[in-house]
């Protein structure tokens, strides 16, 4: 048996908006055998748009019962039924979550008619249900009302019921299926093109845009992990609405998926994407000519458009190191930003210090030079030499001076003798310290896959 089912709500996810209208159509293959249909009062007020859409206002809802008085018969309406909707995950998780605030726990095998429609009824113009509707001749006289979407939907359905000629729904209800938990416009073909390899993927929208980049070991396992559990938040319900297509790039290794992750969500800035948005490089050891000609050092916060000569991750760590090198090569720290008051300064020999005019500006410049090759030294330059997509390539990663500068894939016939050589095989990308620091840790803890060269 089925449970053909509409709701009409406050609002798009669950967690915070309430239902209004709620209708159910048991059907038992054939023909509908049970109608089930009431107004709920929301207890809380219904948006001007949704009264606009649905006619429901809140004088209409004012006297009806809320979700607590109904929810034991709407539970058992549905229980050990199939539960089938236009546009499933809404309407399930909508019902799901109130029904477990009510203390009913709802587990029920669902079937989408958006989903099922573009396979046994291909090459419609629009899925929604009203152009459906009027494409198949189905009379609906009150849309955007459960009532009526809800005998508009078992009338779809039994169409699709009657021109199933390739069993879809039977095999969209099988234990091991994942097509009921697919978004309703995501095409099954999507996912069956999605290689078990490392990777990166992409979410795109109605318009073809990329709305979220991932990463994974398995790129198919990833990807369906995102459409299990039933979420009712706002954001996982617009995150499924707008994925209509799913686009991917093999990876010879996670760490190759990981990097390409950060540097393509930097490129596209997805819509549903965070993390990686928020971070930025903390700190850096700047060098800058001042007015005079003397080349000052500074810690300062990341510049976008500023290259460092040595980044870091914390003022505290900058400081140390900017110290160390004041000691070690006798500069300034006046010139350096460690000293700034107005008492004499500091430095290893203040009589002669830059500062006060004692130094002239190439013998202090000299100095700071030899300070920056020291820190540039001190630099790793080096080469991740791991697996590639084939079994005739392998992958390679660059971090050249500290910073990342491109990655590849090299034929096994091809041996690096210099980094200049290596450089003609990779494709440089814009990179930064979330990147650097993927890369070394990944160095640090599998030291047989790097290769080390003198910058």
């Amino acid at each position: 048996m089925y449970a053909i089912v509409d709701i009409e709500t406050t609002g798009g996810h669950a967690s915070a908006n309430g239902i209004t209208e709620i209708a159910i159509c048991i059907h038992d293959g054939k023909k509908i055998t049970r109608r089930y249909q009431t107004l709920v009062n929301p207890q809380r007020d219904i948006p001007v748009y949704i009264r606009a859409l649905t006619g429901i206002t809140n004088e209409m809802v004012q006297n009806a019962p809320v979700f607590d008085d109904v929810a034991h018969e709407i539970f058992h309406l549905l229980k050990g039924q199939i539960f089938v909707a236009h546009n499933v995950n809404f309407d399930y998780s909508f019902l799901r979550h109130h029904l477990n605030a009510s203390g009913y726990e709802l587990h029920c095998n669902k079937l989408c008619t958006v989903r099922l429609g573009r396979k046994i009824m291909p090459g419609m113009l629009s899925y929604s249900l009203g152009k459906l509707c009027s494409h198949l001749g189905i009379v609906n006289n009150s849309r955007h009302r459960a009532a009526g979407d809800a005998e508009a939907t078992a009338e779809l359905f039994s169409l699709l019921l009657k021109n199933d000629t390739d069993n879809h729904i039977k095999l969209a209800l099988k234990q091991n299926s994942k097509e009921q938990l697919l978004p309703p416009n995501l095409p099954r073909t999507d996912i069956d093109a999605l290689p078990s390899s490392p990777g990166i993927y992409y979410f795109h929208d109605q318009k073809g845009k990329v709305v979220y980049v991932g990463k994974a070991k398995n790129i198919r396992k990833r990807v369906c992990s995102h459409f299990t559990g039933n979420n009712p938040g706002l954001q996982r319900q617009e995150f499924l609405k707008n994925i209509h297509r799913i686009s991917h790039q093999v990876c010879g290794t996670e760490l190759i998926a990981f990097v390409l992750e950060a540097i393509e969500i930097k490129r596209l800035w997805p819509k549903y994407n965070r993390s990686l948005k928020r971070f930025e490089n903390k700190y850096g050891i700047y060098a800058f000519e001042d007015q005079r000609g003397y080349i000052r050092l500074a810690v300062d916060k990341h510049r976008k458009h500023m290259p460092s000569v040595y980044s870091c991750n914390s003022l505290l760590e900058g400081r140390n190191l900017l110290t160390n090198l004041i000691e070690t090569f006798d500069l300034c720290p006046k010139l350096c930003f460690i000293q700034r008051n107005d008492e004499p300064c500091s430095g290893n020999t203040p009589d002669t210090c830059a500062c006060e005019g004692h130094q002239t500006m190439e013998t202090y410049n000299t100095k700071v030079n030899a300070a920056i090759d020291q820190l540039k030294q001190a630099l790793p330059t080096f080469a991740i030499r791991d697996e590639g997509r084939t079994d005739d390539e392998h992958s390679c990663i660059l971090i050249e001076e500290g910073r990342f500068y491109g990655m590849g894939y090299i034929s096994h016939y091809y041996t690096a003798d210099n980094i200049q050589q290596l450089k003609n095989y990779l494709t440089p990308y814009p990179g930064n310290d979330y990147i650097k620091n993927i890369v070394t840790g990944y160095a640090s803890r599998f030291p047989e896959r790097k290769v080390s060269f003198s910058a």
